[in-house]
């Protein structure tokens, strides 16, 4: 088991921070992961698990190991006329996979198409966009408890899956590796293009179709979200809120265009990003950090040379801007360390 010392995180995460870890090991397979854990290099409250780095923000160099799983592998556990079950390893990219069930006709993850990160962060924070939740598609998240080193296979109703949060966020949060997720995807056609501007691309790229839909989906990803090579970035920062319909209803009569998504009864979803741009930060800047100039929902390292601080002091600031206007506070979606 090769253990690095002193590793840069630049490249392994996509604000491009020029951290460094004090330990990094980057296993293949889950014997390789259970003899690093057993090693003791470090405390088991040290060990961090890093993804695809692109929900995260690294505050400070990292004082303990960083373990990034590198098992790849997609295994088909058992099909029928209209479904397949599927098995993927936690090293594998999350988008490589989407484009795998694209390849081979299989619905149920192609509006998650573009989607940075690897399999093994996608139920972490139920990773979802365009109206579709990777918890409508997950049937078992595999993986090792820090503390005692057992395995582990959790059924999806046992993840507490909600909005862009699960089981591995709280309870468990710091004391699991996930080595792998198993899904239920659907032979049979299933489209979701009422959300957003999905429709009116797919249309424009000849009909409905499952590659037409992946098309579109990064076509208007792409389109609005800046590449993290060229401005270092993790995607939407924040959270759209989920609020009370009577403080929706206030905001509504003043803002009749706002974008509001019913939740249930009693509550609506806000875009987080509508809220931002209404306060005037899009294309703003502090320092080296800015908001992206099309998208309000995304930090960036504007020069380069930002680091963590600097992008929260800007974070701070924002949601001081929509507190003080909304009244409504918005949560970060990004994982500080």
């Amino acid at each position: 088991m090769i253990i690095q010392e002193n590793f840069s995180l630049k490249q392994y995460n996509t604000f491009h921070f020029d951290v460094k870890t004090k330990y990094f090991s980057a296993p293949q397979n889950t014997n390789q992961l259970t003899e690093l854990i057993n090693d003791n290099i470090v405390d088991k409250a040290d060990i961090l698990i890093l993804g695809g780095g692109s929900n995260i923000l690294f505050s400070k160099d990292y004082q303990g190991l960083i373990i990034k799983p590198a098992i790849d592998y997609i295994k088909i556990l058992d099909s029928t006329p209209h479904k397949v079950w599927v098995e993927v390893g936690a090293g594998v990219e999350w988008d490589a996979f989407v484009h795998w069930a694209v390849s081979n006709n299989y619905f149920g993850i192609e509006n998650l198409s573009l989607i940075p990160g690897t399999i093994g962060a996608c139920p972490v924070q139920n990773i979802g966009a365009y109206g579709v939740e990777v918890k409508d598609v997950i049937t078992h998240v595999n993986g090792i408890f820090l503390d005692s080193g057992n395995p582990f296979s959790l059924k999806n109703k046992d993840c507490n899956f909600s909005y862009r949060n699960s089981i591995f966020k709280n309870e468990h949060k710091g004391n699991v590796i996930i080595t792998s997720v198993c899904f239920e995807l659907s032979k049979n056609e299933d489209f979701h293009v009422n959300y957003g501007d999905v429709k009116a691309k797919v249309e424009e790229l000849g009909g409905l179709s499952l590659t037409n839909i992946r098309k579109a989906i990064i076509e208007i990803r792409e389109s609005k979200l800046p590449d993290h090579n060229l401005f270092g970035n993790v995607g939407s920062f924040f959270k759209n809120p989920i609020i009370e319909k009577t403080l929706s209803e206030n905001i509504q009569q003043k803002y009749p265009d706002a974008p509001i998504y019913t939740v249930s009864d009693t509550h609506v979803k806000i875009a987080a990003g509508w809220m931002i741009d209404k306060c005037n930060w899009k294309g703003k800047s502090i320092g080296d950090a800015a908001v992206h100039e099309k998208q309000a929902l995304v930090l960036i390292n504007k020069t380069g040379k930002a680091n963590g601080e600097d992008i929260l002091k800007l974070a701070s600031e924002i949601e001081n801007s929509v507190l003080e206007k909304f009244g409504i506070s918005i949560e970060k979606e990004v994982n500080i360390i």
